[in-house]
This record gives C-alpha cells, structure tokens and sequence, in this order.
C-alpha cells in the first residue's frame, strides 16, 4: 500500500499538512511502536482518527482526490491476486505463499475506503482493470497470468519490487513526521516480504538463473526477473554508487547492486502501471 505516496500527495494540495500532524504527536503516545502493537484491523481507524483530528473538520475535496487516487492503486494489487485465486492457476503446493499476500491487499483496500469514508468523503469504485496489460484489449503482453503460473509469478514479483520501489520513492518527503512515517514503514517491510516471498518461490521453482529473494541487478541491467518485457520497473537498479562511494572498489558488482535498493519516482510508477492495467 503506497502510504507515502498519499502523504506526498496531501503535501501537494495541502503544503500545511505536516503542520496539522505533527503537534497531535502527544495525542498518539507510544505511535512509534504502532507497528508491532496495533492489530491490522484496527490501522485504518487509527490513522482515519489522526487524519481527522488534523483537519478537524471535513478536508478538502483535494485530499479525499488523493486518497482515492491511492486506492485505485490498490484496487489493481488487490484484483491480480483475487482473479488469479479464482481462476486456480496458483498450485495447491505454492497456495501457502500466495494467499496471505492475497489477504493483505484486500486488506489495503479495505483501509483505505475506511480511512476515506472517515474523513467524510466517498471510496471511488474499482476502476476497469486490465491484467493482460493490453490497455483495455484484453489481449495484453501479460494474457497469460491467469493462466499459466510462471507468468503470474512474474507479473506478482514486477508489481511487488514496483511498490517496494515506489515506497522508497517517498520517504523522504515524510521526514520529520515520526508518527506517519513510522506508521507506513511498519507497512512497507510487509510490502517488501511479499516481494521476497514471490523472489523466493520462483527461484525455488527454477523460474530464473538469476533470481534472488532481493533485486541483485548486473552492472548494466537493472531487471533480474529473466522478462526483458519489464526492464523499465526496474531502471536504475543497477546503479553501484551509494552516498559517492562506488560499491564495486569495495565488492562485487552484484552484492554491491543487491546490497541497495533505488527509489522509484511517483510519475515513473504511475507511467509504469496506470493506462496498460487500469483503464478509467
């Protein structure tokens, strides 16, 4: 669930945003183990509660645009795994790995409508989704992932790595709120063991030579999913040069590319996933 990016985006329609969090820390005593000590299903109210004391009163129709916005996102994660359970093309032997990921999106969708309908505002419908990736056609360069598991895997582990990414894309722009940050990291190591989860069946499966639970990209290329066809989600993960330094005096080009994850941009994840799987 792409938090970051919805506190990024409030930032943007509302620059005081982190002034109306902030001062509310006290209220929320201890939030910084909210991770560890808050049941999931009572996350959505929780931050809906923080959102709302923030504004006090109904926010403007900007914010209710962005959370929306977010969970159209979601709603695409959340459809991938339901259809594909559905359709039976996940084996019963691999099930164990697939349906907790499964849970945890609908469980992100579910938080987000939550968190919208508490600030008074209303959840946005699912949107028409194509998981073929053929821009509404149906008859994408992914057709197969609900049929064929090895495409799946593929397609699950690209859109994974993408929000891991895109999560890292954001964070710095919720430095100096402990309390939202704290929150959406407590989210974004679960993103990142669903990623690990889907690396480590397809190595197990012998899906790749080069696959790993991590993105350990070559010197020249950034993708190590063994599909050229998504090179562009991950671009730049072949970068070896960290705060200056350059990795490879230090190590091998592998480790020193896996050793790192890249930040990916809001406008690259939107470019990436909105137009060829959500269609309107």
């Amino acid at each position: 669930m792409n938090l970051f990016n919805i506190i990024d985006e409030i930032e943007n329609v509302d620059p005081e945003i982190h002034d109306r969090l902030n001062p509310r820390r006290a209220a929320v005593k201890n939030i910084t183990s909210f991770g560890s000590k808050v049941a999931v299903a009572a996350m959505p109210f929780a931050l809906g509660s923080l959102f709302k004391k923030a504004y006090s009163a109904t926010p403007p129709s900007s914010v209710v645009e962005v959370l929306n916005f977010a969970l159209t996102l979601e709603y695409l994660e959340a459809e991938f795994y339901n259809q594909a359970t559905a359709a039976n093309v996940i084996p019963s032997a691999n099930r164990a790995y697939i349906a907790p990921i499964t849970r945890d999106e609908n469980a992100h969708v579910a938080f987000l409508k939550t968190v919208i309908t508490s600030l008074s505002g209303t959840p946005v419908s699912k949107p028409n989704i194509d998981l073929s990736g053929g821009n509404g056609s149906g008859n994408g360069p992914f057709k197969a992932a609900l049929t064929d598991f090895r495409t799946f895997l593929t397609v699950a582990q690209v859109f994974e790595d993408t929000g891991v990414r895109a999560y890292k894309g954001q964070a710095p722009n919720l430095i100096g709120n402990q309390v939202v940050l704290t929150a959406a990291l407590s989210i974004h190591a679960v993103e990142a063991r669903h990623a690990a989860a889907i690396r480590q069946l397809r190595c197990s499966l012998g899906q790749s030579s080069t696959i790993r639970p991590y993105i350990e990209s070559t010197a020249t290329l950034g993708n190590d999913t063994g599909d050229a066809r998504v090179n562009g989600n991950y671009a730049g993960e072949e970068n070896t040069v960290q705060g200056g330094v350059d990795l490879t005096t230090l190590t091998s080009v592998r480790i020193a590319t896996g050793a790192f994850d890249e930040p990916l941009e809001k406008q690259a994840v939107l470019d990436l996933l909105v137009g060829s799987f959500i269609i309107g």
